[in-house]
């Protein structure tokens, strides 16, 4: 059985049309900087108070709270913190509120509220959410960044299924605004 090549010149033209695309889609290959987080790293915290609630297998830390995995950085004025016990202990999920802030890279999101389902591999904020990557801004209500897919969406108003609740976005109308930076 014979295997068919392309052309090293075909291979090139095909790499610099994919690549061409992206960019005048005004994406860089290195801007999904949370999106490519890898949630299986450990889980480094520190907190004003931290309560072990052993019974209903969470942790509750509060004020100032700092939470690291794998460069990702959150910090919150109070998080929960759920867990399994089979023998080792296995975060399931991380909720947060008070001006949560999660940073990886070039990219900050902020928002009232964020939930980190470590079994979907979810991160959703909501409320007041901005989320910045280099010189681009986008605001609203609700930001779901599938850590999986690398796919960031975000929506003009705090609601759906996103398990982050109670929340208000920044626009009344519930419109997602936002800049994007030009290339020279």
């Amino acid at each position: 059985m014979m295997k068919r090549h392309l052309p090293t010149m075909a291979k090139s033209a095909a790499l610099g049309f994919v690549l061409t695309c992206a960019g005048f889609a005004g994406i860089q290959l290195s801007a999904q900087a949370i999106a490519g987080h890898n949630s299986n790293a450990p889980v480094s915290y520190a907190a004003d108070r931290i309560e072990l609630q052993d019974r209903q297998n969470r942790v509750v830390l509060s004020g100032n709270v700092q939470i690291t995995q794998g460069g990702l950085n959150l910090n919150a004025a109070r998080t929960i913190v759920n867990y399994t016990d089979a023998g080792s202990l296995k975060i399931q999920r991380i909720m947060a509120t008070g001006g949560v802030n999660v940073a990886r890279g070039n990219e900050r999101a902020r928002g009232d509220t964020a939930v980190y389902d470590f079994n979907r591999r979810i991160i959703t904020m909501a409320g007041n959410v901005r989320l910045n990557r280099g010189g681009d801004t986008l605001n609203g209500g609700r930001l779901v960044i599938d850590l999986a897919s690398g796919v960031s969406s975000i929506d003009g108003r705090a609601s759906g299924s996103s398990g982050v609740t109670g929340s208000s976005s920044t626009s009344s109308d519930g419109r997602v605004t936002g800049t994007f930076s030009v290339p020279d």
